[in-house]
């Protein structure tokens, strides 16, 4: 049988396989080579064998995952630079993001404006409210398995609360599992939704960035897809976009390339330089 890691507890595994649930162990061989949350594997009366793995978060400890929500809300003010680095996170790892703006009931217009400005061709935006229950573009949009990441007190918490209160359909108890004011547990769950799952890790305020591997600095601006057209007429090729005859630079006083972006881009770009991974 195949089926889908749910949850972990010590060396017990709850896999959900075809509607059903079994708390299976793992054989000796599978357990040495490790099994996540989010893998798919292979089982009878162990799980014989983990299919391979379209990609891995260390932290939190995640397989497979499919789409990633980024959180930010007017209040904390947004660090868009970490927006960035989670959108080129999800390039390298084949994950398909979202920008979602929480908090939108005290939102104004010109703080929209500025994201969409930004982002709107690049990236999914979608506008909800946890606090009034308005989610519900969110939950349409959980498939494969979703996760969120984002600055801490974005909301995630809230959200998941929102979500879960009506969608969970796992057997646990959810107010056994999850006590969201005081961050009971930092392990992942994967919680059955409508189309797809979500994983439960809103304990952790951020992926390990880490994860992105070693990226060349000199590789960053492909990773900047409203970049493309403008680098095409930087003088040289090698060009940075930091100085000199540039057309990412010219692009950006032009108004065609969004300013906050090319900030983003430059503090990324000086990062990677020195330790050469975010």
């Amino acid at each position: 049988m195949q089926g889908i890691v749910l949850s972990k507890n010590a060396n017990l595994y709850t896999i959900e396989s075809k509607g059903k649930i079994y708390k299976i162990n793992p054989s000796g061989k599978t357990k040495r080579q490790g099994i996540y949350v989010g893998d798919n594997v292979e089982f009878e009366d162990s799980i014989t064998k983990v299919l391979p793995r379209k990609n891995f978060l260390i932290r939190p400890p995640l397989a497979n995952l499919d789409r990633l929500f980024i959180v930010i809300s007017p209040s904390p003010k947004p660090d868009f630079k970490l927006v960035d680095k989670l959108l080129i996170y999800c390039t390298l790892n084949n994950i398909t993001p979202f920008l979602v703006i929480n908090k939108c009931d005290i939102v104004n217009n010109e703080f929209l404006e500025k994201i969409e400005n930004s982002y709107q061709s690049i990236v999914k935006i979608i506008k909800i409210s946890a606090k009034n229950h308005k989610i519900s573009e969110l939950e349409e949009n959980i498939k494969g398995i979703s996760a969120m990441a984002g600055q801490s007190a974005v909301g995630k918490s809230s959200i998941i609360n929102a979500i879960f209160k009506e969608e969970i359909t796992n057997t646990d108890s959810l107010s056994k599992k999850i006590e969201r004011g005081k961050q009971t547990t930092r392990l992942v769950t994967l919680y059955k939704m409508k189309y797809g799952y979500l994983a439960d890790t809103a304990g952790f305020s951020l992926l390990d960035m880490s994860l992105a591997g070693n990226l060349d600095y000199h590789e960053l601006s492909s990773y900047y897809p409203d970049f493309l057209e403008a680098r095409a007429k930087c003088k040289f090729r090698s060009c940075l976009h930091e100085s000199g005859d540039c057309g990412v630079i010219n692009g950006v006083k032009e108004g065609a390339i969004s300013n906050l972006r090319y900030e983003n881009y430059l503090g990324i770009l000086e990062e990677l330089k020195n330790s050469k991974r975010f």
